[in-house]
């Protein structure tokens, strides 16, 4: 198939509403437990869609909201028309407990839901091993989000498992190389990603985003550290999105040590903006390291940090490689969680760096699906070799591999050895 010139942008919806990923695990999870928490970055869309199955809403954001259950959550809860969206949670700790205690003496399905910006306030001493409380993961919003295709009944994993490129489906309309890089420099925020805000106005939301991330939102998570200090490291991270950096080199650039380094990841992980990705190992390949792999988890957020545009990107080959796989695995990250609760995500890397896989998808049973992203039109099977490699090492174990890339076309490049447009993932 060819390419055609444009590429469509985000569909239009009667109800303004736009499905997402997570809407059916939500629909489930509520029929199924009393309390549902949905974590994610702020502006991300939590409460637009624990909206959609809550009788109530909550905002505790809203100080007018949340002055009862500041003063006493467990009479705040009481009465209220189930489910009942609890919005923020965090900004009323003590809201947690109490819904805690409310499942306890009645433990019916579809009580509460909660969302939360701030993985905080969530260990074994605030609620105990019930099982009665479970946990959703939201993000941005994928591009198969924003087109349109949530219901379409089709997964390009699904279709990689197959082994055989006549499986894999493509949208009529496939990007091309720019825009690719204007899809990420736009990003997943729904306040920025959809409709029709000029790019100087998307700036000054996502440089206000960061800013507050890193002031306000920092603050409440660990109160006293150094705002400067921490903007440099994330100014650093979002430069060295998805690349295999010496770690040493973030702390210089920086100006920071070891420790508040690794201080600073706890915090930008319980803020749910970066994204440590654990390296792949097991005793069958003796030669893995053990490094993790960090992703911030929006590209147009990764974009503002550094002051990168379209084509600052395209001119550096270096940030371009960095912006497409950070962009991809953004695409992936939902259609993975939700793939199996119990599929893992890792990346792999021998030491010495001699062969690199970027994403595994380890199934519950052990077998895998392995993924290349290349910012190239033309995948050959030298781009390939990585997989070759560990399909032949690891044998019936791997299922399939595919190197993901920002040509036109779907094709076979050897046994279970696929090439795939990017853009298949939301076809």
């Amino acid at each position: 198939m060819s390419v055609n010139d444009g590429y469509r942008g985000p569909v239009e919806r009667e109800s303004g509403y736009v499905p997402r990923l997570v809407d059916a695990r939500l629909n489930e999870f509520i029929r199924a437990f009393p309390a549902v928490l949905v974590t994610g970055p702020r502006a991300a869309g939590k409460t637009t869609s624990g909206s959609r199955v809550a009788a109530e809403v909550v905002r505790l954001d809203r100080p007018a909201e949340a002055v009862a259950f500041e003063a006493d959550p467990d009479a705040a809860l009481r009465n209220r028309e189930e489910p009942v969206l609890l919005d923020e949670w965090q900004e009323v700790p003590g809201v947690l407990g109490a819904v805690k205690r409310a499942v306890d003496l009645d433990p019916r399905p579809g009580r509460f839901v909660l969302t939360g910006s701030v993985r905080a306030g969530l260990d074994q001493r605030m609620w105990p091993g019930t099982g009665r409380l479970v946990r959703l993961p939201m993000y941005g919003l994928t591009e198969r989000e924003i087109v349109g295709t949530v219901g379409a009944g089709y997964s390009m994993l699904d279709a990689l498992a197959t082994g055989d490129a006549a499986a894999v489906r493509l949208p009529s309309v496939r990007p091309d190389l720019r825009q690719y890089v204007d899809l990420a420099m736009r990003g997943g925020f729904p306040a920025v990603s959809l409709g029709d805000m000029p790019s100087e106005m998307r700036a000054e939301w996502l440089d206000g985003y960061i800013s507050q991330l890193l002031t306000r939102d920092a603050r409440e998570v660990a109160p006293g550290r150094d705002s400067l200090r921490l903007g440099r490291y994330f100014q650093a991270l979002a430069a060295h999105s998805a690349t295999e950096v010496d770690h040493k080199t973030l702390y210089d650039a920086a100006g920071i040590d070891r420790r508040t380094a690794t201080d600073y990841d706890a915090l930008l992980e319980a803020l749910f903006v970066v994204e440590q990705v654990q390296a792949w190992d097991r005793n069958q390949l003796k030669r893995l390291t053990s490094t993790p792999k960090r992703y911030l988890v929006d590209t147009a957020m990764m974009a503002a940090a550094i002051g990168a545009t379209t084509a600052s990107v395209l001119a550096d080959g270096t940030l371009l490689g960095g912006v497409i796989d950070t962009f991809v695995v953004a695409q992936l990250r939902p259609e993975i969680a939700l793939r199996s609760s119990r599929a893992g995500r890792y990346h792999l890397r021998t030491k010495g760096g001699r062969e690199e896989i970027d994403v595994i998808v380890e199934n519950p049973d052990g077998r895998v699906l392995a993924l290349e992203i290349k910012a190239t039109a033309s995948p050959t099977r030298s781009d390939a070799r990585h997989l070759l490699w560990l399909r032949d090492t690891i044998g019936d174990r791997f299922v399939a591999g595919a190197v993901l890339h920002t040509g036109p076309d779907a094709f076979q490049l050897d046994d279970r050895i696929l090439a795939i447009p990017i853009c298949a993932i939301w076809a």
